[in-house]
């Protein structure tokens, strides 16, 4: 792995700490680092605490790499943060986001598509603002949102770009607990632990059978993705 993602291992319980210095744009460096770091945790058979940086969570994909108008290069990009979704949503063993500031675009699908959400209490703000700035939302990540958001939220989520402030965000599903700033990981971790009592297999296959219609949907969701942007470059 790079410097984008630090890998950790602890009292049975993997830390992943993205940060990029910036904002922890989903480039295809990151999104492979994270990757990686998921392989470790799921060798080592524990938990996972994703975690951002100071104030920041994600702002999402890289939209330099749009810019540069490289098709490959932004297909690569789009469909491995779709696996990046498919995976968290698919982890045999709890998965629990440390938020610890904004969450934005695919940094607000990869929250949502963790098991236990804590956010930080302030400032920060969550929002899939695809629409905002000229890009269509993701198949992949409509289900993502269908999956995690109220049903009174997803149009205003998906088609409108709105903008959730932490106690709005509490209450339409992007986040299951709030705590200070400061105190984010600490909270992580205590649920992390909490969690460590479950009995995993179970954990596993009662989240499988939760989950197996969402999961055959994302699948098929990805698939069109990858189609629609093909038919784009045609």
């Amino acid at each position: 792995m790079s410097d984008l993602v630090h890998y950790s291992f602890e009292n049975n319980i993997s830390l992943i700490a993205m940060d990029d210095g910036k904002a922890n744009v989903m480039s295809v460096p990151m999104l492979k680092d994270l990757n990686t770091a998921l392989d470790q945790a799921e060798k080592a058979g524990s938990p996972v605490i994703l975690a951002g940086r100071e104030n920041m969570f994600s702002g999402g994909f890289d939209l330099s790499v749009f810019k540069t108008g490289d098709n490959d290069q932004i297909l690569e990009m789009l469909t491995l943060g779709a696996e990046i979704s498919y995976r968290l949503l698919n982890y045999p063993l709890p998965v629990i986001a440390a938020c610890t500031g904004h969450a934005i675009a695919m940094g607000t699908f990869i929250l949502l598509s963790c098991d236990y959400r804590v956010g930080a209490n302030g400032s920060a703000k969550f929002t899939a603002n695809e629409v905002a700035i000229g890009l269509t939302v993701p198949y992949f990540a409509i289900e993502v949102v269908k999956n995690r958001v109220t049903n009174k939220h997803r149009s205003k989520t998906v088609g409108l770009a709105h903008f959730y402030e932490v106690d709005e965000a509490l209450e339409a599903g992007f986040l299951d607990e709030v705590a200070e700033p400061d105190q984010v990981l600490a909270a992580a971790m205590f649920k992390a632990e909490e969690f460590l009592k479950l009995d995993m297999d179970a954990h596993k296959n009662s989240k499988q059978r939760l989950r197996e219609p969402m999961l055959k949907a994302l699948r098929e969701a990805i698939k069109k993705d990858v189609d629609a942007w093909k038919q784009r470059q045609l």
